[in-house]
């Protein structure tokens, strides 16, 4: 049995030693002694070979863009937290002369961008990455301004997938995976006012 590290609840194995489900938020976990060390987890992301320029990205990341471009003004604060090396929310954005920050722990670690606050955050494909999720949803909080918005992207488990079989879950950073109910639990637990989801985007409003 081990403690969530989103909720501090107990959990039971989920799938072999790999993962543990937590009993009162959902969620989906690794444990402790199986977390990448923060060279080999950096030297994962260097791995990756995002480009901002790639149409393909840039129409993954659209659930975001659209949805920042349709309910915000170009003035209004923005920040892509996590946003990795070269972020294609951050380039369609700005090509659109909207005021976006970015934050990464790895690629842009500015932390004047988290003494801010925000209109609107987007994190894609950041949170199943959060080593300590309790932390990092009360920081994201804390970011947005009342009546701010959190846009979320990121795989999320039911029961009509076959876990053993989801490609989801074979990499070795994505360390916590959530399902429709820990999204309800942390809607509830934050106090967010309303929240959103369709397919792997959440929308969650404070």
């Amino acid at each position: 049995m081990l403690i969530c590290p989103l909720c501090n609840g107990t959990s039971k194995a989920f799938y072999k030693d790999e993962f543990y489900e937590c009993s009162n938020c959902k969620g989906i976990f690794r444990p402790f002694n199986k977390l990448l060390d923060k060279e080999k987890e950096k030297e994962r992301y260097e791995s990756h070979t995002n480009d901002s320029d790639d149409l393909g990205y840039q129409n993954f990341v659209l659930p975001i863009t659209s949805s920042v471009l349709k309910e915000y003004k170009k003035d209004d604060l923005g920040l892509d937290f996590g946003c990795g090396k070269d972020s294609p929310i951050v380039k369609i954005l700005r090509q659109n002369e909207y005021k976006i920050f970015e934050y990464d722990p790895y690629f842009f670690d500015d932390k004047s961008a988290l003494e801010k606050k925000y209109d609107y955050i987007a994190c894609c494909e950041v949170i199943e990455h959060f080593y300590n999720p309790k932390k990092e949803f009360e920081l994201l909080y804390k970011l947005l301004k009342n009546d701010g918005v959190l846009y979320l992207m990121t795989g999320i488990y039911n029961e009509n997938i076959d876990f053993s079989k989801w490609w989801y879950k074979n990499d070795l950073t994505h360390v916590f995976i959530f399902q429709e109910k820990t999204f309800n639990w942390i809607k509830k637990e934050f106090g967010f006012k309303d929240m959103k989801i369709e397919k792997n985007f959440i929308r969650l409003s404070k």
